[in-house]
């Protein structure tokens, strides 16, 4: 009986490094990135507190009543937000216009949101899609794409490929080509901005002109650094996923398979595995204490060794996604600055080529 157990333990642990080969990237780590300070502020306590509202919104409840919950309060960041676009809703794909005054929409930002694949919407992050209109002069499709558990984790990405391939013929105001194409999202949302960027290589669709990607998930296998060493200083992040550094890793490999119907070693869900040559200019912000800070410099290190022009820049002891907290924290009108320079100079770059 003990040689049969034992011969099934075996055989569980082949199948699992056989089907998900996992290999190491540490070589990857370590990375001399720029690096914001920061400076202390009230407004980093208010922050604080709306955090710690967000999982009182939660508290006790459990399955479905829970993730409406967070969706709803999620949703509620966009309320109160001083919008100046103009927020026109769209039917297919589904999502909304967000169009700052005076704004070019022949030049187009496709934004995905993030929210765990599970929550969010283009309402939630309003505070970002409206600075992405002013700051690209462009306007911005916020993509409602499928979520999980509802749906499947590929519906969402065929959503954000149907939608890129859209808007390159497609304003707000109907048929047109855009001369000028961006793609950006946040946390989940980029990881579907990078998984997207290599779709498109790989299927010959006209390449995005830049790419922006705050606070990535670039590797579901949870094998960085940062997943386990900034659980207690990523205050967002840490208390809902802190837990998985407990479970073995191969188990989580498992539980994410069934769960997304997609190996955690797959590109379209890990980017970070996949190949990175030839993408088109791409920034990336991340902070100094959050779990995903691995996830966001490993991807920039693997980019540039594969010869893609990608960039990594971080501020210190910012939260998961700072940038929605716009206006409120000073670091996250930094970023916003630091995003529209980068699309400036790629917009130079492109009209002097």
């Amino acid at each position: 009986m003990l040689w049969i157990l034992l011969a099934v333990i075996a055989l569980i642990v082949a199948t699992t490094f056989l089907l998900f080969r996992v290999h190491d990237l540490s070589h990857f780590d370590g990375g001399d990135w720029a690096v914001r300070e920061v400076a202390p502020n009230p407004a980093h306590d208010e922050v604080m507190a709306r955090i710690k509202d967000m999982g009182r919104a939660s508290k006790g409840l459990k399955g479905k009543a829970r993730l409406i919950a967070l969706r709803n309060h999620l949703d509620s960041l966009g309320e109160g937000v001083d919008v100046t676009s103009d927020i026109r809703h769209n039917d297919q794909p589904r999502g909304e216009w967000v169009i700052a005054p005076g704004a070019d929409t022949r030049r187009r930002v496709l934004y995905i949101h993030g929210g765990a694949w599970a929550a969010g919407s283009p309402r939630s992050h309003r505070a970002i899609t409206d600075r992405f209109s002013h700051l690209a002069n462009a306007a911005v499709f916020a993509l409602d794409y499928r979520l999980m558990p509802e749906h499947r984790f590929m519906d969402g990405i065929r959503d954000c490929r149907q939608a890129y391939t859209w808007l390159l013929d497609h304003g707000p105001e109907g048929e047109e080509k855009a001369e000028f194409m961006v793609v950006a999202g946040d946390s989940a949302g980029g990881s579907h901005t990078l998984s997207l960027l290599a779709w498109i290589r790989d299927n010959g669709v006209r390449q995005a002109d830049a790419a922006v990607a705050l606070s990535p998930s670039t590797d579901l296998t949870l094998t960085a650094p940062s997943n386990r060493d900034n659980i207690r200083t990523d205050a967002l992040l840490g208390p809902v996923f802190g837990g998985l550094s407990k479970i073995p890793l191969p188990v989580l490999w498992w539980g994410t398979l069934a769960a997304f119907r997609i190996s955690p070693t797959n590109p379209a869900a890990s980017p970070l595995r996949g190949n990175l040559n030839d993408l088109p200019p791409t920034l990336i912000h991340a902070s100094t204490t959050e779990m995903l800070l691995d996830n966001a410099t490993r991807y920039a290190a693997k980019a540039k060794a594969e010869g893609s022009p990608v960039e990594v820049h971080t501020w210190q002891n910012m939260v998961h996604v700072w940038h929605i907290f716009s206006p409120l924290l000073p670091e996250a009108e930094q970023a916003f600055d630091d995003i529209r320079d980068f699309l400036e100079q790629v917009s130079q770059s492109k009209r002097n080529d």
